[in-house]
């Protein structure tokens, strides 16, 4: 692209005659990233994407000036897993980080307590220092850069500052809410100022990042929002809820209606007011940010993405949504739990409204923002920089070749790999896509189905035992990509342990 090559040669002629990193240039600026990562937000939670009881209008309209990515995947069924693979371009088995991190150790084999025919693998409770984020990446390239909102990848000494952030509000080890008032001020959080009493956390998250683009809107920026919001506990604003119920009791909306997923409940319908009362509220802080964008007159400049880190909890804790018509969620391989809504807008390239099919996993971020604003192809100093000295190979592609007109397909494989048991009732398992074609390996009783997620996005018919050449090209697909990243796998127990509530942290 021209646009590409202006900026790459003015950061090559920066450099030659400045030993700082880079400095505004105004109109010749490279261009900025806005990354917005919604928790726990299921594939059919806004209205985009076919809600049929929440209401997202600034969500919606994000998407008619960008793109849909309506195959698009977490690295994970649960979030810290995703979380990591985001940041650094890299698979969580790659990381050690492959289940939601719980500072007190509780999901850890030699703590394990819950009644299962196996113990859970081991797994990092942190973010290794030495792993190379993209907030390190621009920042070596003399971009501003700014974290609000929910971390939950290591303590203290972890945190976003400790990762490549210049400013960091609110990102501790929690992974959710938990202090004070919870999603109300005051909040309880180290990293994070109380506001008035009753100051609503999502929009005091959204005012944080206006705030960070409106001071560096003259030098290039990333601003990764990172909403706590809609993850439990369950408490919307009280006048939203209220909205919610009254539209249940003047309309002809079905009322609760239940499935079974293994030994667990499923909702099979969006009517839970509360949860509805935190999607709307969230989707007003999106808007904040994005009529933000637009009103500091950076649109064309600016990459947005907006996601989520794993599928809606549909299957435990208040089980508050519906991923139909996806299986499943949270905590689930089914892709309820890893399929995720995903619009994004990049000037020059996606046509507004537009939609695509292409595949896309969450480590595909890293790349593709490397790519956006041509940080991948500047030759930086390790000596000044020691984010790049001990940059490693990350396992995402850009999509942006594949997002031109003609639309491609991706060639390549992506993965799956949980050796642990969910709260929410899934297994340890593993899983392959590729192409329409997507392999379970459920690993207790090492079990395999097969579906075609084209033609049965609900996954109702395995088709295995029709398609066992099928099913042993994915099976060596997986294999050898578990053997690659070192992928660690449940084991076997003399005793299933005792009775125990779930570990609700995550």
């Amino acid at each position: 692209m021209i646009r590409r090559f202006l900026v790459i040669t003015f950061l090559a002629l920066t450099a030659l005659f400045i030993d700082a990193p880079l400095l505004n240039a105004d109109e010749d600026r490279p261009p900025n990233v806005v990354f917005i990562l919604v928790d726990d937000l299921g594939w059919a939670d806004v209205g985009c994407f076919g809600s049929s009881f929440y209401e997202t209008p600034h969500i919606d309209a994000l998407a008619q000036s960008g793109m849909k990515l309506t195959n698009a995947y977490a690295a994970c069924q649960v979030c810290s897993p995703t979380r990591a693979s985001i940041l650094t371009g890299r698979y969580p088995q790659r990381l050690g980080i492959t289940d939601y991190i719980n500072p007190a150790g509780g999901n850890q084999p030699e703590n394990w307590r819950r009644r299962t025919k196996m113990l859970p693998a081991p797994y990092r409770d942190h973010l290794e220092l030495e792993e190379v984020t993209i907030a390190e990446r621009l920042k070596a390239a003399g971009y501003a850069t700014f974290f609000a909102g929910k971390w939950h990848l290591g303590v203290e000494g972890f945190f976003p500052e400790d990762q490549g952030f210049d400013v960091n509000m609110g990102g501790i080890e929690r992974g959710g809410p938990y202090g004070g008032k919870k999603y109300f001020s005051p909040y309880g959080n180290e990293r994070l100022s109380d506001g008035p009493e009753g100051e609503h956390l999502p929009d005091r998250l959204a005012t944080e990042t206006v705030n960070f683009m409106t001071e560096n809107k003259d030098k290039p920026f990333l601003a990764y929002l990172s909403f706590y919001s809609v993850h439990t506990p369950l408490i919307g604003r009280p006048d939203l809820v209220e909205k919610y119920e009254e539209i249940k009791t003047r309309s002809t909306f079905p009322a609760e209606i239940w499935g079974e997923e293994g030994q667990r409940r499923v909702r099979l319908v969006q009517e839970h007011a509360v949860y509805a009362a935190m999607v709307e509220a969230m989707d007003a802080a999106v808007g904040k940010v994005t009529s933000a964008v637009e009103e500091l007159g950076l649109a064309d400049d600016t990459l947005i993405v907006f996601t989520s880190d794993n599928g809606g909890l549909s299957t435990s804790e208040g089980h508050p949504t519906s991923n139909l018509p996806l299986r499943a969620g949270k905590g689930w391989i089914y892709e309820g739990g890893i399929r995720e809504p995903t619009i994004i807008r990049v000037p020059g390239i996606t046509e507004p409204g537009s939609e695509s099919s292409l595949t896309v996993s969450s480590v595909d971020y890293f790349p593709t923002i490397l790519d956006f604003t041509g940080v991948d192809e500047m030759e930086l100093d390790p000596n000044d920089n020691p984010a790049i000295a001990t940059q490693r190979d990350v396992d995402g592609i850009s999509i942006l070749p594949l997002l031109q007109d003609p639309p491609a397909e991706r060639d390549s494989p992506i993965f799956w790999h949980y050796p642990h048991y969910g709260n929410q009732g899934g297994s340890p398992s593993a899983a392959v896509l590729h192409g329409d074609w997507k392999l379970i390996h459920f690993l207790e009783d090492n079990s395999f189905e097969l579906y075609n997620i084209a033609a049965d996005i609900s996954e109702q018919s395995n088709v295995l035992e029709s398609n066992r050449a099928k099913a042993l090209e994915l099976r060596g697909y997986l294999a050898t990509w578990q053997r690659d990243v070192g992928a660690l796998f449940p084991t076997e127990r003399e005793e299933e342990g005792s009775d125990s509530n779930e570990d609700s942290g995550e």
